[in-house]
């Protein structure tokens, strides 16, 4: 791409590695070049001021995608598993999968097929070994550092609800101990294929999903109580103490009520490792008061984003412009109550992942969990028709692969942030271009700049009394690379 001012190679000073994802068509391709102003924007690192451990970055395991990639050639499916999995591609390290079924599989489905079966002695997880198991082991045979995975269960066994169904009701209190024996023998399942599971969740948004798909409600006492006298002891008796219990995994307006629960004290805290939370009660909004309520709560717990996508939305095919425009929207767009329509406007798919991963950062979030990897042309799919965006979009009937912009600025930061990291100190003098920092493990600095104008800016980075000169393009997210010496 032609720059229309006079280009400047990097400083020096202060020697940086520049990867840029643009609407001009850049995706994280690394630059040399830049252009510079009178005034460039301030970017000051400190990596003396120290905040969260970095736990990776990444995408789900559902059965849509896994069938998805099934239906596709060798070479298509190994291409994609090696662009979400390999060292030259995303180098994903931080997964999710659905326990049993959820609203991403092609039907619903439950481990416990047989009812009352208190002692799961009919447990069995044969509906995933077509293709949601094949799918995993082959990422994990693609990943040289290996990818931690969240596991959650949309509902419990039917039968072990007051309503019967997979959409809705309550657990029965008669049926704790069976649930929490069904995660164990999920564990001990998946252990078996060669898949360690690294955390759960108790329940996928326990507040329920208007009755839509699978659900199960709980409220924040019901839920703590289950994990204080139930699940938490008998993961730990039966050998599964290092696997770690999440709690809530619902929309962050809800953490201060949630959290309040949770870590009331050291008994009701003792087995939760940390909360896991969603991102659509907002197209635009992060929520910073209420993921730093959630971090001053329990500031030695992990607070994980564990599901994000457009929703609502048929994906756009071979358009990567569309994903850079405000023509996006959600379910608050039609359902929303009048009060909360705000907080729903169109907005930029792009702008949605880049400034939504950026604010987390910046407000004690360790994890960044993704959605479906893979879609079709429909956003499906999906058994109950809830069609959604995903980073790769596939035409299985053509055997044709789309790697949309959204899979290069998940890319920005799950290849460059690594676990183990270490949030520092940043900040820059702009109210519209947004930036944050990480120290890697090998000593490295990755900073993300998202510039969502329609302005090319000069930047002037920061660090221990150096300093790069570099510039982003108008509409852009750059990942900025600083070796020490």
């Amino acid at each position: 791409m032609a720059f229309s001012l006079q280009s400047c190679k990097v400083t020096d000073k202060l020697k940086v590695e520049v990867y840029e994802t643009s609407a001009q068509g850049h995706s994280l391709e690394k630059l040399t070049e830049f252009t510079q102003n009178d005034k460039p924007l301030i970017i000051k690192l400190n990596p003396e001021e120290k905040f969260q451990t970095i736990t990776g970055f990444g995408g789900s395991f559902t059965e849509a995608s896994a069938y998805l990639l099934n239906k596709l050639s060798q070479a298509n499916r190994k291409k994609i598993l090696d662009a979400y999995f390999s060292e030259e591609g995303a180098n994903y390290s931080l997964t999710r999968t659905h326990i049993a079924s959820c609203d991403f599989s092609l039907s619903n489905y439950t481990y416990a097929k047989v009812e009352n079966d208190l002692k799961m002695e009919h447990f069995t997880i044969e509906d995933d070994k077509s293709d949601l198991i094949p799918m995993i082991r082959e990422a994990k045979a693609i990943s040289k550092d290996g990818f931690k995975i969240i596991a959650s269960p949309w509902t419990s066994p039917p039968w072990m609800k007051d309503n019967k169904k997979y959409v809705g009701g309550k657990l029965l209190p008669e049926f704790n101990d069976a649930f929490a024996l069904y995660f164990s023998k999920y564990l001990e399942a998946y252990k078996k294929e060669g898949i360690d599971i690294w955390g759960v969740t108790v329940i996928n948004e326990p507040h329920g999903n208007g009755n839509n798909w699978e659900s199960t409600l709980f409220s924040p006492e019901e839920m703590t109580l289950f994990v204080q006298n139930h699940l938490g002891p008998k993961l730990e008796k039966d050998g599964w103490a290092d696997v770690k219990i999440f709690g809530y995994d619902q929309n962050r307006a809800g953490l201060p009520e949630w959290v309040d629960a949770m870590f009331k004290n050291e008994a009701t805290s003792k087995y939760f490792a940390g909360t896991a939370i969603h991102w659509y009660e907002s197209t635009y909004e992060y929520f910073a008061k209420e993921l730093q309520y959630a971090h001053d709560k329990a500031p030695n717990k992990y607070l994980i984003e564990t599901e994000g996508c457009v929703d609502s939305e048929v994906p756009h095919w071979n358009d990567d412009a569309w994903y850079w425009k405000k023509e996006a929207t959600d379910w608050g767009w039609d359902w929303a109550s009048e009060k909360e329509k705000y907080l729903h406007p169109k907005y930029a798919p792009v702008n949605r992942y880049a400034n939504d991963i950026i604010g987390c950062l910046n407000n004690w979030v360790d994890g960044w969990v993704d959605w479906n990897m893979v879609l079709d042309r429909q956003g499906g799919p999906n058994w109950f028709k809830n069609w959604c965006v995903a980073p790769v979009i596939v035409d299985d009937k053509n055997d044709e692969v789309y790697f949309t912009p959204l899979y290069y600025v998940m890319a920005h930061f799950s290849k460059f942030m690594r676990p183990g990291a270490i949030k520092i100190g940043c900040t820059i003098d702009s109210n519209e271009v947004v930036t944050t920092a990480v120290k890697n493990p090998d000593g490295s600095i990755a900073v993300a700049v998202f510039n969502p104008t329609e302005t090319k800016q000069s930047i002037e980075i920061n660090i221990r009394n150096k300093n790069a000169l570099i510039s982003i393009d108008s509409k852009a997210l750059q990942t900025i690379i600083i070796k020490q010496n």
